[in-house]
């Protein structure tokens, strides 16, 4: 036994109070890792009651640590083999993006790194991009192909600034910055860039991304402008199942031969095709599929051949993604039974 306690892998997951973060930590824990995750106020019962009910689980230690302060990664991050960086600042709806996403953004992904240069141990660093980060753009037209070679453009994002956009730039210049001082330091980092994320959560409120995947049904006004600001953005909606986020992410760490970046989505679809396939799946909701005012000729695919060729397969398509976000939102009483 002791042997193998000495030979089992710790992970270091920065935002574990958050949807992805929490959920891979229970993910990791059940696969034999050992966990230090990472959380702003350890103190705060309510909001990290979750993250500790996974003790149960396996060896999980938490520590405090903020995006905003220097150094403050450096004893989660010591002694791990992995280092999953998902923390990263949301608030779709800001006055004030540069201060509330951007800079934090930014910043905190460096002091992350730096904390890894320093502890010496981290063999590979995956870090949660964002497809924000690869298809926000101006498109027109049909016939479009993203992949891991697209980057959004900063500059439309900032002189448009369409719904989200501080969201779009945080993820995208964060992510550069992260690539610039991973080559500069010689730190083997990955990047995860998953669509539109859904499923259930371990979190005590539903988070942003699901709300927004499921606002066709729920009526959710800012979520369907959500989508809609999408399609136009990115010619498609991609979507994703929160453990196949986090499958991918163990996947590409463990996997010596990854290198680069990932895009992680399951299925592709539009505001209309979306409307017409929930409106035939849950027809109890009164789904609106009339979106004769949203014919929009911008189509693309986001595709997820890289992460597919390089033998992940997804555990979830569309039916079982929005079959469980269904019942995780009945459950917490957003939907009606």
């Amino acid at each position: 036994m002791a042997t193998a306690r000495m030979e089992r892998k710790r992970a270091c997951v920065t935002g574990a109070t958050g949807y992805v973060g929490s959920m891979l930590v229970k993910s990791l824990l059940e696969k034999g890792y050992a966990v230090n995750a990472t959380v702003r106020d350890p103190a705060n019962s309510k909001k990290v009651a979750h993250v500790l009910n996974l003790q149960v689980l396996g060896d999980l230690k938490i520590f405090k640590a903020d995006l905003t302060e220097e150094g403050s990664f450096d004893d989660a991050i010591n002694g791990c083999d992995f280092v999953f960086h998902v923390a990263t600042p949301v608030s779709f709806q800001s006055t004030d993006p540069e201060n509330d996403m951007i800079k934090p953004a930014i910043n905190g992904t460096l002091e992350i790194l730096k904390s890894c240069v320093k502890a010496k141990t981290a063999k590979r660093v995956v870090y949660t991009s964002s497809v924000a980060a690869v298809a926000r753009k101006k498109l027109t037209g049909t016939g479009h192909l993203l992949d891991e070679e697209s980057w959004s453009d900063v500059e439309y994002l900032t002189s448009e600034k369409p719904l989200s956009w501080g969201y779009g730039v945080s993820k995208t210049l964060a992510e550069k910055a992260a690539w610039k001082f991973s080559k500069e330091n010689s730190i083997d980092l990955i990047t995860i860039n998953p669509g539109v994320i859904t499923g259930p959560s371990l979190t005590p409120e539903v988070p942003g991304s699901v709300s927004i995947a499921l606002s066709l049904l729920t009526g959710n006004e800012f979520g369907i402008n959500f989508l809609k600001n999408l399609q136009l953005m990115s010619g498609s909606i991609s979507i994703v199942h929160v453990e196949d986020v986090c499958r991918a992410h163990i996947f590409v760490a463990e996997n010596e031969s990854a290198s680069g970046r990932y895009i992680c989505c399951a299925a592709n679809t539009r505001v209309p095709d979306l409307a017409k396939f929930l409106s035939k799946r849950y027809p109890p909701y009164n789904v609106l599929t009339d979106f004769s005012d949203f014919l929009v000729n911008i189509e693309s695919i986001i595709s997820s051949e890289k992460l597919i060729k390089a033998g992940f397969s997804y555990n979830y398509g569309m039916e079982e993604m929005y079959d469980e976000s269904v019942e995780y939102l009945r459950a917490v009483g957003l939907l009606a039974s």
